[in-house]
């Protein structure tokens, strides 16, 4: 039995990174989440409002810093920790924790966060119809980009 492999998931596991160049392996930043589809949904259907959401599908999006950083004015050490937001119509509140290993968000822990930031949410010109993510150079430091649907969320983390 050994040899039954399951098919593809129906949500695959990703992974961002910055730099982003598989040629660059002094990585700043990295995370490992799982893409869900739209498939027809509203992105308020999968990632419900005002509700701790694992930022993707299965397990808990797990965000990994390879240098010290901040968000939202506090100090990150580097680590490997979970990834957590709030969706919200107007702003979506992203959160690391040091939870690791975790099914969904069932079990999210507020007292074990290490930091909270509140983000607008703005509207992209495309659809996504799986939720991604992608790293961006910024002056002081890279912003997550956070897209589904048309919503966009930006999280900066400083250097």
């Amino acid at each position: 039995m050994a040899q039954n492999f399951s098919g593809l998931d129906k949500s695959p596991m990703d992974a961002a990174s910055f730099p982003s160049s598989y040629k660059e392996s002094d990585k700043l930043i990295k995370i490992v989440y799982s893409r869900p589809q739209l498939k027809g949904r509203a992105v308020s259907d999968l990632a419900k409002n005002d509700a701790v959401w694992r930022t993707g599908a299965n397990e808990a999006a797990e965000l990994t810093l390879y240098v010290p950083m901040t968000m939202g004015g506090k100090t990150i050490e580097p680590g490997t920790y979970t990834f957590y937001v709030i969706p919200g119509e107007d702003e979506w509140t992203a959160i690391v924790n040091t939870d690791l290993n975790v099914w969904g968000s069932y079990f999210y822990d507020e007292s074990k966060d290490v930091a909270r930031m509140n983000v607008p949410v703005t509207k992209g010109d495309e659809n996504l119809e799986a939720f991604s993510i992608a790293f961006e150079d910024a002056e002081d430091g890279v912003h997550m980009h956070l897209g589904w649907g048309h919503k966009r969320v930006a999280v900066p983390f400083k250097k």
